[in-house]
């Protein structure tokens, strides 16, 4: 019989080689599956991964999409980093856009300065207490969080649907089920004139900064790394996991739910049923990509935005399925998952004595 075994010595150059040649498989992958598509593989690959970066509006765009992914897959990293598994970041990032919008919604027709910030810390606190839950219910009865924080997501998504529909409803718009248009205190500055791209994007390089001072500088870092290495021996550290567990879960559910509140009061302006377009997930992919490290997801973050920009772009032009985005990012997932496991484990053949 074969058995996986940890590997003695790990190759330091696996940290970069492991997402490169994930990304390769991946390019083969779907090259063949255009192939059997129909569809000319070349044109396509161009189209989905080079054609967004030669215009203003495709760079823009991109500014668009990969700004919640890199905030969310931020905070997912904190987790991973110390063994805790956060699934439900979808859900906090849409508490977060709730709570934030419901803010902004709340004090209309005012305006202000004031506005945005307010709206910012409501939709932080708002994520990081629906954090809190999963941490709670794992700190305390040792339940799975995997299972606790993906179930909260569809809880949180239901209940938006549930205020957008009622109580949020725009009385002036025709019974859809929308909010009213937020005033513009409550709407974030563009970055380039005549396109979507906003500041949300400078405050997700600001998070990048602030992320890798604390995981490399600060002694936060430290317990995180201690406490996802050998939980035991965190505990000679004067730290618990219990306490790990629930910043785990603050600095994720927060930085969701800050994620939810820029999406909402950038390129959506208002709150809608459809805000969750899993984000929540795919920042499960941009962080395993940039290898859990600051600069790394920054970089994934723009990989995984290009692929839904150029997605849409190859749905129009080629008639590609809806699905083809969707199938990248999971074949993405899967191959970093296998590369990353043949670096870290080898193959050992188990001698089996039978009793008679």
């Amino acid at each position: 019989m074969f058995k996986l075994e940890k590997k003695a010595n790990i190759d330091k150059s696996s940290v970069f080689m492991v997402p490169l040649s994930a990304i390769g498989c991946s390019l083969i992958f779907v090259f063949i599956l255009f192939i059997l598509l129909g569809k000319n593989p070349t044109l396509a690959l161009f189209i989905i991964f080079i054609e967004p970066l030669l215009s203003v509006f495709g760079i823009s765009e991109l500014i668009v999409k990969s700004t919640p992914l890199i905030i969310i897959a931020l905070g997912l990293s904190f987790g991973f980093r110390a063994g805790v598994w956060n699934i439900g970041a979808e859900g906090q990032y849409t508490i977060g856009a709730l709570s934030g919008g419901a803010t902004i919604l709340a004090f209309y027709p005012m305006s202000g300065l004031w506005l945005l910030p307010v709206a910012f810390l409501v939709a932080i606190i708002s994520g990081a207490l629906w954090g809190m839950i999963p941490g709670i219910l794992k700190a305390k009865f040792n339940t799975n969080e995997i299972l606790v924080s993906l179930m909260l997501t569809y809880v949180a998504i239901l209940f938006l649907s549930a205020m957008v529909y009622g109580p949020l409803k725009d009385p002036d718009g025709f019974n859809f089920p929308e909010s009213r248009l937020f005033h513009d205190s409550g709407i974030l500055p563009i970055i380039f004139h005549g396109t979507r791209a906003h500041v949300g994007f400078l405050i997700a390089i600001f998070l990048v900064v602030m992320m890798h001072f604390l995981l490399t500088r600060h002694m936060v870092g430290f317990f995180i790394k201690v406490s996802g290495e050998s939980p035991r021996a965190l505990l000679f550290s004067g730290k618990s996991r219990n306490q790990i567990i629930y910043l785990s879960f603050i600095i994720c559910g927060g930085l969701a739910g800050l994620a939810g509140v820029i999406e909402v009061s950038g390129p959506i302006g208002q709150l809608v049923p459809a805000i969750p377009v899993g984000y929540g997930f795919t920042a499960i992919i941009v962080a395993f990509l940039g290898r859990l490290n600051p600069v790394g997801i920054f970089l994934a973050g723009l990989l995984l935005a290009l692929t839904y920009i150029g997605g849409e772009a190859a749905q129009i032009k080629l008639g590609l399925p809806n699905a083809i985005t969707g199938v990248f990012q999971g074949v993405l997932l899967f191959f970093l998952l296998a590369a990353d496991a043949y670096t870290k484990y080898k193959i050992s053949l188990v001698n089996i004595r039978w009793k008679i």
